[in-house]
């Protein structure tokens, strides 16, 4: 496929978003007026939750809730989670220094609109001032809704979350404040401005989208990722290889429009930036560097500890450039699973973790998007460790690249495409349907339209490696 149609696909997504992570207002309109130079925008912004990081800081929290002033406070994890040092320390710090405090366990992996709002009523029954989650994205995202909802009871689920399902309203209200611990080193939403929920009637997921629930502080301790179970170290690994990369090579701020009119609607996904690319890139050498290590021996504490540290920085890059296919085509493929294709997470429905969702395009993903920046793909490939020369030609850029993401596929025995976790080719057309939802379906080319692409890559992944 062409430069042109890569750079088209892209400016598309909600300028250089995956659809979930795209600017606030209408992406089918972003995508009609990109190509206005004068409409651009000129800046970028820097947003993310304040990020304190060690060993043993979990203990900490207490003194974080009482020097907000909270007077009740709620604690959000899972049932697996709530078993773990994690949990344990965080609840031990609240009672250090006598913080009162109600538990909310009922956290759905992966969750869906009906499991968020079934913690946003427990959040909005008794007068809670602060929120702690404590637990992988699922709970983090979770908490955030949460938060959000109670510090507005007035308002409708669909009043915050994005387009094309809801309204994208901005709340009237604050968000009261929230302190993230992560347990899993893969999502990055201890920083972000985002949270992720399944709608299954529309077979795709969506997200809510604003600053003000990005958490208040985010509390990195590597102590609490020393436990994580191999699958899940692997997916949430591969989450935060795909944040990296798909930030680095995101459509550049300055390509972005239409130019904001004024400053508080400019998107929190602004594109690829000085800012983004920075921590991007060191998630990337991270990941080059210690990713196989914290798999192959769960022991080494350095390289489990360094895949924390890629986790916050990746989340930190996309959170302020987001991110675009492998995102945008994984919602369909976790929402539309058939069977549950992973250990070490709970078994009792069709589940296909995120992270695996996300990887599993990876490669078709990167492969069509070489041609529209192959400058970035190079670094990339560089930066995750590929011995490749400046000089290098666009296919084998593509080739390296898209090679050392089947190595890492391959090397931890994961599901191969789409066929391994239950997909068939007649299951194309449904996936294509529900990522179409948030890419307009215009004419790129005489040929080729946006739907065509995505399924051509959807068939790519059938099988990966």
């Amino acid at each position: 496929m062409s430069a042109s149609l890569a750079r088209g696909m892209l400016n598309k997504m909600g300028g250089s978003c995956c659809p979930h992570h795209a600017p606030s207002t209408n992406p089918f309109k972003l995508a009609k007026l990109h190509g206005n130079n004068k409409s651009t925008d000129y800046a970028f912004e820097m947003v993310c939750s304040t990020l304190r990081f060690g060993k043993g800081v979990t203990l900490e929290i207490g003194y974080d809730v009482r020097n907000l002033g909270a007077k009740k406070t709620l604690l959000v994890t899972d049932k697996n989670v709530q078993n773990t040092i994690a949990f344990k320390n965080a609840e031990q710090a609240l009672k250090n220094v006598n913080i009162d405090y109600d538990v909310f366990d009922d956290v759905l992996i992966e969750p869906s609109e009906k499991s968020m709002q079934k913690a946003i009523a427990f959040a909005k029954s008794k007068p809670f001032d602060s929120f702690i989650a404590v637990g992988g994205g699922s709970v983090i995202d979770t908490t955030k809704a949460a938060a959000l909802y109670a510090s507005n009871p007035e308002a409708d689920f669909l009043d915050f979350v994005g387009p094309p399902f809801g309204k994208s309203l901005q709340p009237k209200n604050p968000m009261l404040p929230l302190i993230a611990v992560p347990t899993t080193a893969g999502t990055g939403s201890e920083t972000t401005a985002t949270a992720i929920m399944d709608l299954p009637e529309h077979k795709c997921k969506t997200g809510i989208r604003l600053r003000c629930i990005k958490p208040y502080l985010a509390i990195v301790d590597p102590l609490n990722v020393m436990s994580m179970p191999r699958n899940v170290a692997i997916y949430s690994g591969f989450d935060v290889l795909c944040h990296a990369l798909e930030s680095y090579t995101a459509l550049p701020f300055d390509q972005r429009s239409p130019r904001p009119a004024r400053p508080e609607v400019r998107p929190v996904y602004q594109g690829s930036n000085p800012i983004s690319d920075v921590w991007s890139r060191e998630a990337l050498r991270i990941i080059g560097q210690y990713f196989r290590r914290s798999i192959f021996d769960p022991t080494d504490e350095e390289a489990r500890t360094e895949m924390l540290k890629a986790s916050s920085f990746a989340g930190i890059g996309f959170g302020n450039a987001g991110v675009h296919l492998c995102h945008g085509l994984s919602y369909p493929i976790s929402s539309q699973a058939k069977k549950c294709v992973a250990h070490d997470y709970p078994q009792e429905k069709h589940l296909i973790p995120h992270g695996l969702s996300v990887m599993t395009t990876a490669v078709a993903d990167f492969e069509f998007t070489t041609v529209a920046c192959p400058d970035r793909h190079l670094v990339a490939a560089q930066t995750l460790g590929a011995d490749i020369p400046n000089n290098a030609d666009n296919e084998y850029i593509s080739r390296t690249l898209c090679d050392q993401l089947r190595g890492f596929m391959k090397d931890f025995g994961v599901p191969n495409g789409l066929k391994e976790m239950g997909f068939e080719y007649s299951d194309i057309d449904h996936l294509t349907e529900a990522a179409s939802h948030s890419v307009p379906n215009i004419v790129i080319s005489p040929k080729s339209t946006d739907r065509e692409i995505i399924s051509k890559l959807y068939e790519k992944s059938l099988t990966v490696y």
